[in-house]
Parts: C-alpha cells; structure tokens; sequence
C-alpha cells in the first residue's frame, strides 16, 4: 500500500508517524522532481581571459552595439529565435483546475522539456501571479522582447481566447494556445486518418463535439476549416444553437459556423446517427448514445485520466476509437503538434501562427503514419522520430506560402 503524504513541508519533507521522511523516498514522481526538470547551460566555453572578454565585456558591447543599431540581428547573435516563453497563470493546469503559478511550475517545466526533447526548441517556463486579462496581456507584451514566440498555456477559458487575441494583435512573433490548437491539429490529423481508413472524405462526416472551453472552440473551428461535412458542439446545457440565450460571446461565434444541421437538445441528442464524436469535456457519455452513432464511427474520447467513453465500450460500436492516455492506442497527445509547430515557425521566423500553417501541421502528421494505417494506427507515436521533422518542414513551407516568414 501506497504511504500517506501527510502535512507536506517547504522543505521537501512530510510529517509522517512522528518523523520527516522525505517525499520522494516513496514517490517516485518526487524523487524526478527534486530539484526541478530544467537547468541553464552554456552553448559556449568561458575557460579564460579572452573567453571572458569575448562573452563578457568588452567583446559583448560590439554586439550589442550591431543590435541597437539593426535590432533584427538579435536573432542571428542571441538565442531570441530559437526560445519560446511558456506562459501559463495556472488557472486551468491538466485536470487539476486553478491550482496557481507555483503549482502550475512542475507542469510548465515539463513542458519546456517536451519542447526540447521533440523539437529541440529551448523553452522557459512562466508563471504569472496574476488572471487579470489586462495584466496577462500586458506582463507577456513587456517579456516579448526576450523570445521568439509564446505558448500560453492552461489558462482558463474563455479568458484565454481574449489574450491569445490581443497579444497576436500587439506581438510581430507567434502566439500559440497550445491547449486550444495543439489539440485541434492532432485531432485533425487522426481524423483524417479514420476517414482514409473508411474509404470516406473529411466532407462526408457529420462530427459532435462535447465541451465548448478551449479544445472543444479550437476543433470545431479547425474542423469546419478543413471543410468537415458538419459539427455541432455541445456544452453542459447542450447542444451550441443560434436558438439558444445564455451564449457567451464566444458560443455565439460557435453557433454561426456550426450545425448546419439545426440540431437541438443534449449531447445523446446530438449524437444519433453521428459520425464522430470528440471528447474533450470530461463525464460520461452513455452506452445507449454511442450505440445510436452512424455505423463505422469514430469514437475520440480524449479526456484524462477517464475518457467520455470507455475504448471498452467505444470498441463495441466503433470503427475507430482513440483516447488521451498513453496507455491505449492511438493517444491524442498535443507533443505530437506544438513541438514542430513551433520550430517550423521559429525556422523561418514567422511573424504568427496561421490556420494555413496549422492545417499543414495535421496534414505532415497524418502523413507520417503512411502504409501502416489501421484502426489501432491512425496517430504516430510522440516518440516516432519523423515526427518533428514533418511537421517542422510542413509548418516552415506553410508559413513561407502565406507571407508571414521573415526568411
């Protein structure tokens, strides 16, 4: 049986049948953590006087010199165009929901690591004692000077489509939700796949989409962008309906693009006869409305720990079944997108992230599974080594194609 953590200290310690034991000599999780995941290291040796003097004083004034002079010479004598701030208030981290920035920590870390180890992007974590819109907006604005692009990160909807909104508008660098868009391009690209392995387009299936936060808004807009046969998406009271009252802003851009159909009612309304259902909500859905899809569904059940529909179950009336979690085939996992995402646009120093270079990004990995599609098979593995690269090549090409590439 697993120890019980009790009182946790500052110091790494916990009370514990009288004593302090430390809480990684039984959690395994701590014991990786002590310390933090990152560290700083120098791309440059300083083992003498001129090594000094050519990273330090005096050599480094001619430098900076050459920048105030022609500032985009920061991104060939920095590492400006190669660093991506990873920005989060810690208002919506993982499933563990408004835990705070000094929380949130250990999950940014991870991810600037993810951004390193699958793209080989340097990445910083950021935590911000704040949730004001404003203040969000303005502390990253003042940062941006520092890095070649952001990737905000669990923040809480809907507030985070308002600041993705204003810092593209204010920043000449991309900006990234990687909640809302990592999620969209790797849904897309299993998407694609499913259909491939059906013999069906895109254009002939009718999608449902459970939750309206981030994820769910990025998918459906992403779906509808790569020209889905319909999509409705359906929140706690339902399904997203230009009929409805109680829509945010935002839900009443949902309603203005979505079912087509005119569907009205619940979640299990929305789902008889449908060809897909997208997960990204939590709860459960009920046997009896996965039943009621069309034959040869595809059922995407992404939440975590426990998907909307169990692949047990799923595998009962669908073709295809994907989830979130490592653990069974075909993991909906957004490393497989903001890794090569951000290095194709960094690549060519693009002034933003487009749908064009989005789309693009789901096309090269959907492409990587190639031959060996099947129904266990129709997502890559993160740790397939032509990922990256794909993804990288297709975004950069993308980015050039629109005219938002610096070089």
């Amino acid at each position: 049986m697993a120890a019980e953590i009790v009182n946790p200290r500052s110091d790494g310690t916990t009370d514990q049948d009288g004593g302090a034991e430390p809480l990684d000599s039984f959690d395994p999780a701590f014991a990786l953590h002590r310390g933090g995941k990152m560290a700083v290291q120098a791309t440059v040796p300083v083992r003498d006087k001129d090594d000094l003097s050519l990273a330090y004083t005096p050599g480094v004034a001619r430098v900076c010199t050459a920048i105030a002079e022609t500032p985009e010479l920061v991104n060939d004598y920095t590492w400006k165009s190669n660093v991506v701030a990873v920005v989060t208030d810690g208002t919506a981290v993982l499933g563990l929901g408004d835990i705070g920035p000094q929380a949130s920590l250990p999950v940014m870390e991870g991810k600037a690591i993810l951004f390193k180890q699958f793209g080989g992007v340097d990445a910083v974590p950021i935590a911000l004692d704040c949730t004001d819109v404003d203040d969000i907006v303005e502390t990253v604005v003042r940062l941006a000077p520092s890095f070649g692009g952001v990737n905000l990160e669990d923040i809480s909807a809907p507030r985070c489509f308002e600041i993705e909104r204003r810092l593209q508008e204010r920043l000449d660098i991309p900006v990234f939700h990687d909640d809302q868009h990592g999620t969209a391009v790797v849904t897309l690209a299993a998407l694609r796949n499913a259909a491939r392995l059906s013999g069906r387009e895109i254009g002939q299936l009718r999608a449902v989409i459970s939750g309206a936060g981030a994820a769910g808004v990025a998918i459906a807009k992403m779906l509808a962008e790569a020209g889905i046969g319909d999509v409705a998406v359906a929140d706690r009271k339902g399904v997203v309906s230009a009929g409805r009252e109680d829509l945010t802003p935002v839900k009443r851009e949902l309603a203005g693009f979505t079912n087509k159909a005119g569907v009205t009612g619940s979640l299990e309304d929305a789902l008889a006869g449908a060809d897909v259902f997208i997960g990204v909500s939590g709860g459960t859905v009920p046997e009896d409305a996965v039943a009621s899809m069309a034959e040869g569904a595809f059922v995407f059940a992404m939440a975590n720990p426990d998907p909307e529909v169990h692949p047990d179950v799923a595998h009962k009336y669908a073709a295809v079944v994907a989830t979130g979690r490592s653990d069974f085939p075909n993991q909906i996992n957004n490393v497989l997108a903001f890794p090569g995402i951000f290095a194709g646009a960094l690549q060519v120093r693009a002034t933003r992230i487009t749908e064009g270079m989005k789309i693009a990004a789901a096309e090269a990995l959907a492409s990587v599974v190639g031959d060996d599609l099947a129904a266990d098979y129709v997502i890559p593995s993160p740790f397939d080594e032509r990922v990256a690269p794909a993804v990288t090549a297709a975004v950069a090409a993308a980015a050039r194609a629109e005219g938002v590439a610096r070089r």
